[in-house]
């Protein structure tokens, strides 16, 4: 019988159709993770962070004591859906605050003189005079990503668009009510200008609070600097992984037609991971240098360059040891694991492109443990906001040594399970062939 033949008896049912299983599957769950990340943010909102900052003091309008700001605040406390919507009605300073600290997405700030405008416009409309239109703010933050901007400003185009319509409608039923003769009779028509001017009298201004620097890829920059680290922990321990098999002979080496099988050392298997993480922390800050160099050489700015450079080795080491521990307990099975646990889930559930808070909810729950979302808030941190520790460098640095902790314990507590129970790395034995 032929070797070909020989092959083709030996290829069971199983040795094909698992591979076709196990890709099928794979990439069903990566369809399933990726398009609902993207498809649809709009139906997938909920908890969007948005600050409203009332800082009017009110003023006669009509004759009366009025306070329209505090009309409007009520007005979109109540009509924002707040399922979808985590307005928070606080002060100038503490939305300065957390938009410095990523915490909201943007601001709306209804300024001190906002009612005193409306009331002059009023008058203006019927007596000559300088006029300036009522002006409310908004503050979208381009440092907490650029598509969460563009959501931050159809957000506030949507709500505003009704208040302003609201506003219109009252400043002229005011203005007509002030024309009346007190006798009675026909009321006065205003002019066409003035009519159009009072039926829409806020100016809205869309005002970017702390604007990116050219080099950031509006806002992209930290999200690719973290799928770098990402894959330099991951991809990295791949390749530690099998040339260092390969050298210490459990696995062969072949390049093209070059093929060479070593004697297997005799090397435990707590001792062969022990070497492989070496090998990671000796690579860690070469690449997280090389990544430094590379920006600094294509004008990322980099205003904390040490921060930047120490977090990523720990976050690669991090990712890189976890990898090879997931390796040493599942062998050939670790590698879809791991690919699972650092690209596939990770990259939706990272916040990266696509806030959190636009996407649905499990990706949510995944973001509390996922590393690939851990590491984007402490490389973003670093970034974009001063290295502050409240804008994810804490976080992204406690769930790094967080991680490795827990690959360390899971690699060698196995490791050591598996050379106690004496399951050595050692060639199998062969079943003689069959005719």
């Amino acid at each position: 019988m032929t070797t070909a033949g020989t092959a083709a008896r030996h290829l069971r049912p199983r040795a094909w159709i698992a591979p076709i299983a196990v890709v099928t599957l794979l990439m069903s769950l990566l369809a399933t993770m990726y398009l609902a990340y993207v498809v649809n943010p709009t139906k997938n909102l909920h908890d969007f962070p948005v600050a409203l900052v009332d800082q009017d003091d009110g003023d006669a309008l009509g004759g009366k004591p009025t306070n329209v700001g505090n009309q409007i605040t009520d007005a979109l406390v109540a009509g924002l859906p707040a399922d979808k919507i985590d307005l928070r009605v606080i002060g100038f300073a503490e939305a300065q605050r957390q938009l410095h600290q990523g915490k909201v997405y943007g601001a709306i700030v209804i300024p001190s003189d906002f009612t005193k405008r409306l009331a002059i416009l009023g008058a203006a409309s019927v007596v000559p005079g300088k006029v300036e239109q009522p002006i409310i703010t908004v503050h979208t933050n381009p440092r907490a990503g650029s598509f969460a901007t563009g959501v931050m400003q159809r957000i506030a185009d949507q709500a505003l668009t009704r208040v302003d319509e609201t506003v219109g409608k009252q400043l002229t039923d005011t203005v007509q009510t002030q024309l009346q003769p007190a006798e009675g009779g026909q009321a006065p028509a205003l002019a066409g200008a003035s009519q159009l001017m009072l039926a829409h009298p806020i100016q809205v201004v869309v005002d970017p609070y702390r604007p990116l620097p050219d080099g950031t890829g509006q806002g992209l920059s930290a999200f690719f600097y973290t799928i770098m680290v990402l894959l330099a922990g991951f991809t990295g321990a791949m390749i530690i992984h099998s040339m260092t098999d390969s050298a210490l002979g459990f696995a062969p080496t072949e390049y093209g037609p070059w093929y060479v099988h070593y004697p297997a050392a005799p090397i435990s298997r707590l001792r062969t991971l022990l070497l492989k993480w070496a090998i990671m922390v000796v690579t860690a800050p070469i690449v997280s240098a090389v990544f430094l160099g590379i920006a600094a050489a294509l004008d990322v700015p980099l205003d904390h360059p040490l921060a930047l450079f120490l977090y990523c080795v720990l976050a690669i080491i991090a990712v890189g040891v976890t990898a090879l521990s997931v390796l040493a307990a599942l062998g050939t099975a670790g590698l879809l694991v791991n690919l699972i646990l650092f690209i596939v889930l990770g990259l939706p559930s990272s916040g990266g492109s696509v806030p959190i808070e636009a996407t649905p909810r499990y990706f949510e729950w995944l973001a509390t443990f996922e590393p690939m979302h851990q590491v984007f808030l402490g490389v973003r941190a670093i970034l974009y906001f001063n290295a502050g520790g409240a804008a994810g460098l804490a976080r992204g640095s406690w769930m790094a040594v967080l991680g490795l902790a827990i690959g360390l314990v899971i690699g060698a507590l196995v490791t050591l399970y598996y050379d106690r129970k004496g399951l050595h790395r050692k060639p199998g034995e062969h079943a003689p062939a069959t005719e």
